[in-house]
Order: structure tokens, then C-alpha cells, then sequence
């Protein structure tokens, strides 16, 4: 763990530069989803990846807004979307957003305790990798489903 006088590991440009290029993949993995197939295939009981990109929503823009303002959406109070086509425009609106908020959040705020959503406190740079990390791991689903469906999902190192 740092502290507000350990000198940053990464830039918080970078940091976001980093967000965004997962948010990239995954909105390519989200498009290579057949229509009819994103809100209904799943593996064993696990969500439907349509299900997945809802909980990546509803975490993303709703985290940066957070850290930026101390204003906490409840968790999950944002109505699902339920086509492709609407995630993939409400994926686009927050990616817009996040890059929108993000430049009003002081360097120092990452190196503060925070809880977010009301439950989850820590560092406030663990919690916005948490989110990442948590992208990744669904994302990872998503591939696994794809592969299923005999769709070759996208090259994992293509961030852009």
C-alpha cells in the first residue's frame, strides 16, 4: 500500500489510459456477440454476458463520478439495458463520461480512504483497480462464451 508522499507508481492519466483500453476490448467482445445470443447464452449457471456488461455499467461511471464528487449511486439503481444495441450506446456514453469526470479528480484523492457504493472502503487507487480487475475477470467469461458459440473472440492484446 502507498501513501499520499510515495511518489505515484502510474500517473492518473495513465491509470484512466489503462481503464479505458480494457473498456476497449471488452466493448469489442460485447460487438462480436451475435444479437440474439448476448442476453441469452451462458455456460453452467453463470450470467449471460448481457447480464455482465449491466453490472460493468453500472460500476464504471458510477465509480468515477463517486471518487470525483463523494456522491455514491446505489448499486444497481440504473435500469439494465436489454438489447445489444443499448449497451453498447450506454458502453460508449460512460466512456464518454469517465473521461469527462476524470480530469476534476485531484491526484491526492487516490491516495484517500474512501467507501464506495456505501460498503466497499479502501485506497481509494485499489477500488478503481478493483473495478478494473473485476472487468477483466467478466471479460474473461465473455471469451469463454464466445469460444463456446465457435466465435473466436478478439486478440486479448489489442487495447484500442
Amino acid at each position: 500500500m502507498t501513501d499520499a508522499t510515495s511518489p505515484p507508481f502510474i500517473s492518473t492519466s495513465a491509470l484512466l489510459e489503462h481503464w479505458q483500453g480494457h473498456r476497449c476490448l471488452t466493448r469489442r467482445v460485447i460487438e462480436a456477440f451475435p444479437d440474439d445470443q448476448l442476453f441469452t447464452f451462458s455456460v453452467a449457471s453463470m450470467r449471460s454476458f448481457g447480464e455482465i456488461a449491466n453490472e460493468l455499467l453500472q460500476m464504471a461511471l458510477p465509480m468515477v463520478r463517486g471518487v470525483a464528487t463523494d456522491t455514491w449511486e446505489a448499486w444497481g439503481a440504473a435500469e439494465a439495458a436489454t438489447s445489444k444495441e443499448e449497451v453498447l450506446r450506454r458502453w460508449d456514453e460512460t466512456t464518454a463520461g469517465m473521461d469527462e469526470i476524470w480530469k476534476d479528480i485531484p491526484a491526492p484523492r487516490f491516495h484517500e480512504v474512501i467507501t464506495a457504493f456505501g460498503q466497499y472502503t479502501g485506497p481509494t487507487n485499489e477500488l478503481i483497480l478493483y473495478g478494473v480487475d473485476n472487468e477483466i475477470h467478466h471479460r474473461g467469461q465473455g471469451y469463454v462464451y464466445l469460444r463456446a458459440l465457435g466465435i473466436e473472440p478478439p486478440p486479448f492484446w489489442e487495447r484500442d
